[in-house]
């Protein structure tokens, strides 16, 4: 691997990264160097995961704790920071998606998306700010989606939520770019992952999407690691506040 693409010695904290786009992104990371500490709130199903990427040759450790809690989120970085290492590079990538109709969207789900995708992502990059501010450096990625600049019916609540966080994303930049830090996001396309089985099996949204993407097809999960790989390595130094669409080409064509 080119030398700028390197993340040996380096240490990523992936939020939301027992399964899917996050193990596969901590999995790209791992196969670049870094050390990867594996986050979810199921134990079990976290344990498994780092079981296996560990047997596959990857540095790994593995967090459990609720990104939607404030004191679970200082505990766990603070533990993290001590007793695990200093975290360079942070991918917040723990998410949900409750669908419904708009005028029907209960406002304690409304809520709940905004927790978990906005001040969730706040909280912990504020967590992990300091001690990357304090030693001068540090890489954070946050997930965006095609929809924080399109929208799908069923789905305004995820994408509103999704368009805070990539607007987030640019107001760290803003503050914390003097301070020595890369912020930026990632806004993947429709991918093939578990959450999207349902969608998939659909034979009408299975087509629409292959359509609707120039590339006529859905992502393969390991197709979002080199974006992480990129943002999180020295190649990426320059970048600030960017939010980069993986995507097949969704958002640039009508």
């Amino acid at each position: 691997m080119a030398s700028g693409f390197d993340l040996t010695g380096k240490r990523a904290l992936i939020t939301g990264s027992s399964r899917g786009l996050g193990l596969a992104m901590a999995t790209a990371l791992a196969s670049a160097g870094a050390s990867v500490v594996l986050n979810a709130r199921d134990e079990v199903a976290l344990g498994a995961t780092a079981a296996d990427l560990a047997a596959a040759g990857a540095e790994v450790h593995a967090l459990a704790f609720d990104v939607t809690s404030e004191d679970s989120v200082t505990d766990a970085i603070a533990h993290c920071e001590s007793q695990i290492g200093a975290i360079d590079i942070l991918v917040n990538n723990a998410g949900i998606q409750i669908r419904g109709p708009l005028e029907d969207y209960a406002i304690d789900k409304f809520e709940l998306m905004l927790s978990t995708h906005v001040v969730a992502t706040f909280a912990v990059s504020k967590a992990v700010a300091k001690g990357m501010i304090a030693r001068g450096h540090g890489k954070i990625i946050n997930i965006c989606s095609v929809l924080t600049s399109v929208a799908r019916p069923t789905a305004a609540p995820y994408g509103a939520a999704k368009a805070a966080v990539a607007n987030l994303t640019r107001g760290m930049a803003a503050d914390w770019a003097p301070k020595g830090l890369n912020i930026n996001a990632i806004a993947p396309g429709y991918f093939k992952t578990d959450l999207n089985k349902t969608l998939m099996a659909d034979p009408k949204f299975n087509d629409w999407v292959e359509q609707r993407t120039p590339q006529r097809r859905w992502g393969e999960i390991e197709e979002l690691g080199g974006a992480a790989v990129f943002l999180a390595s020295p190649a990426a130094n320059f970048i600030n506040g960017h939010v980069l669409y993986v995507d097949g080409g969704f958002t640039a064509v009508v």
